[in-house]
């Protein structure tokens, strides 16, 4: 049997050991956590919609018509008529045909990769892909193949190479590095391998694109050249679920195959109506991504005076690569103690020395917030080199 301590003590030798931590608030630009209240620049909330007063009453109200369960799987008696109208109303955000629903991210994403793969297919990912997608890959009966980080010609090579039916997969925005997949060049390249593209666009919807419809959007392409996306609801939607958008062929054939879908559980139909209401503020509310574009044009230009290494990223996620795990745990632990929540992020979420502090801005930080951060990354940044 496996020693768990022995493990357990490698990782915390390593500096990779990590822990929960016990939030008593709801979820904003400042928290309570750990007993403490404190500054929070960690969080996915990226327009402030997590604990927005419409989405709360939504959810009152709507919970005495509902209930609070969704009591069983969508092919049983759980598809509501409220999972109806979100997805409806998905379909017509994005500009796709139709949309299904998932509970989470992680499961729609292992249930396309897998419903849409047969032995002899080949998988191909971008290297940084998030996890959910490696591991579609790895648990689908296809080939996983991977290629360098945003670089179409490695790309075009495997495509080149691979058998079977191709399936080319791959973030929109990259969850910890924060930039955009290269999708009109990976578009052309699919085209011309006769390749299905999948984007996977968690942390592109609501941020990026017109009225936050993603990077997808933004890059000037649509379903033809993008023919499936998917979405998660627990970011800057503020609730909770996800979504793919397709054909109404292709959705349905998920329904019949996704097998996360088929044998889960539905989302409860009060988070469907209040999602619907989320919805309709990021459609609307053009400020909230106006506010997040000047938050994070301050955020470069200061922390790039300070002497930061900056990863090339133009959305709310701004990672400040620090490369060594103790030193990204130990800036952490210095901006917490002034009040500052910001994550270390280190191995295995990403590769072997690019660990990196993971800075998220949220269109809720006010302008104070942002000046005691980067105060805060001054003074610890001073104090780093002259402990070096």
């Amino acid at each position: 049997m496996r020693d768990y301590e022995k493990a357990l003590d490698q990782r915390r030798a390593q500096q990779l050991y990590r822990q929960r931590r016990l939030l008593v608030s709801p979820q904003g630009p400042e928290v309570r956590i750990d007993g403490r209240s404190l500054i929070a620049f960690c969080s996915n909330d990226y327009l402030g919609l997590a604990n927005h007063p419409a989405l709360v009453e939504t959810l009152r109200q709507e919970a005495e018509r509902l209930g609070v369960g969704g009591g069983a799987s969508h092919l049983v008696c759980g598809h509501h008529e409220e999972h109806h109208r979100l997805e409806e109303a998905l379909a017509e955000f994005t500009g796709y045909p139709a949309v299904l629903l998932f509970s989470t991210g992680y499961m729609a994403n292992l249930g396309v990769i897998s419903a849409l793969t047969e032995r002899g297919d080949t998988v191909i990912e971008d290297r940084l892909n998030h996890a959910s997608l490696i591991d579609g890959g790895l648990l689908s009966r296809a080939k996983l193949q991977r290629y360098a980080h945003a670089d179409v010609e490695a790309l075009s090579a495997r495509l080149a190479a691979a058998e079977g039916e191709k399936l080319v997969v791959t973030d929109g925005v990259f969850s910890m590095d924060g930039d955009l997949a290269p999708l009109a060049g990976m578009a052309s390249a699919c085209r011309r391998h006769d390749a299905l593209l999948i984007v996977d666009d968690a942390h592109g919807f609501g941020v990026i694109g017109h009225q936050g419809r993603g990077s997808v959007s933004r890059c000037d392409l649509g379903a033809d050249e993008v023919p499936v996306v998917i979405g998660t609801l627990g970011k800057a939607f503020g609730t909770a679920g996800a979504f793919v958008a397709g054909s109404r062929s292709l959705i349905d054939y998920l329904i019949q195959s996704a097998r996360p879908y088929i044998y889960t559980t539905a989302m409860p139909p009060v988070l469907a109506a209040v999602t619907r209401q989320s919805l309709r503020l990021i459609r609307d509310e053009e400020w909230r991504r106006e506010r997040l574009r000047y938050l994070i044009r301050i955020f470069r230009e200061e922390v790039q005076a300070i002497g930061f290494q900056l990863m090339p990223s133009e959305t709310p996620i701004q990672p400040l690569l620090v490369g060594d795990s103790g030193r990204a745990l130990a800036l952490s632990q210095a901006l917490e103690a002034q009040g500052l929540l910001v994550t270390a992020i280190r191995p295995p979420t990403v590769p072997t020395g690019t660990a990196r502090l993971r800075v998220t801005l949220s269109a809720a930080h006010t302008d104070a917030h942002l000046e005691q951060l980067l105060a805060a990354l001054k003074r610890v940044y001073r104090q780093q080199r002259v402990t070096q």
